[in-house]
């Protein structure tokens, strides 16, 4: 009966041992939870919101019109501008006009000039027509020079007021807010009426094409990993079964930190780790903050 017994305890012994063994070449390497790098979608310009063209869970195209603000006050101002534009071009014609009659002016004079040096050579005129149709000639000069400083503050005024229509119409294109990429809506903040400052956010959205799976590691299992490294990542399928995805080591963190607090254990929570991030691509199955699993591809 003992040597029964003792053969019983030894066969229990060596299946124990066996699926220890077998558990231990099945366990993963590090667990973690699957994220995506998501992103703030701001006005760039206060106002009141016209129209909000999104919803959480929804998927927007790069490009997608996401909002628009109240342009009339843009529109507005710039209207405003074209009026000075309009004008500083009136008295830019008007200093023209000014220039040719100055300009035939001086053509009358240098021909009153011309004709008065040939009389004072004959005796036909005395110096004084000659000094003072010399001295209406170079008045005339500075008159004409003055205008023509006149013209140039104008064409400055016109380049500023260009500027400001400029810089107008680049806010009142950023008034339509559009997608930076493609994205899942994953929070809203603001929607149709409401005011909205510079700045402020409108919604998040991420880029759910590939998800990251978070994972943490220590420091003997650091080694392991390298940029770009191919692991077998593992999710749950059934209550028994796991679904094997292939990922992409695409980050390792260079600092070690504590064990985040959703670790269950205490024990766990207190060793130091490294965060190292698994690129997976999805195809839809994949959730934001779905548990996973990673094992190294023999």
């Amino acid at each position: 009966m003992r040597i029964i017994q003792r053969h019983i305890m030894t066969g229990l012994i060596f299946i124990l041992a066996l699926l220890s063994c077998q558990n231990k070449d099945d366990a993963s390497d590090a667990f973690g939870n699957f994220e995506a790098e998501d992103q703030l979608i701001a006005s760039e310009i206060a106002g009141k919101l016209l129209s909000c063209n999104f919803e959480e869970g929804i998927t927007l195209k790069k490009g997608a019109e996401i909002a628009v603000v109240d342009t009339i006050p843009l529109l507005l101002q710039i209207s405003q501008l074209a009026s000075q534009l309009q004008t500083i071009r009136a008295k830019k014609q008007n200093i023209e006009a000014q220039l040719a009659v100055a300009a035939q002016q001086k053509k009358n004079l240098e021909v009153d000039n011309s004709r008065v040096s040939n009389m004072l050579k004959d005796g036909a005129a005395t110096q004084k027509q000659k000094d003072d149709v010399t001295g209406n000639l170079e008045l005339l000069e500075k008159q004409m020079s003055s205008i023509r400083s006149q013209e140039l503050i104008l064409l400055g005024e016109t380049e500023v007021v260009k500027t400001q229509q400029a810089q107008l119409q680049d806010k009142l294109n950023r008034c339509r807010i559009v997608s930076p990429i493609d994205g899942l809506v994953l929070e809203r903040y603001k929607r149709a009426g409401e005011l909205v400052a510079t700045g402020q956010s409108l919604c998040r959205i991420a880029d759910v094409s590939a998800l990251n799976l978070r994972v943490y590691v220590s420091g003997d299992q650091l080694p392991h990993f390298k940029i770009g490294q191919k692991v077998k990542v593992l999710i749950d399928d059934t209550k028994t079964r796991n679904s094997a995805l292939e990922g992409t080591v695409s980050w390792v963190s260079s600092e070690a930190e504590f064990t985040p607090k959703i670790i269950q254990t205490k024990v766990e929570r207190v060793k130091l780790v490294y965060a190292v991030k698994i690129k997976v691509a999805n195809d839809g199955f994949l959730k934001i903050g779905m548990p996973g699993e990673i094992k190294f591809i023999d």
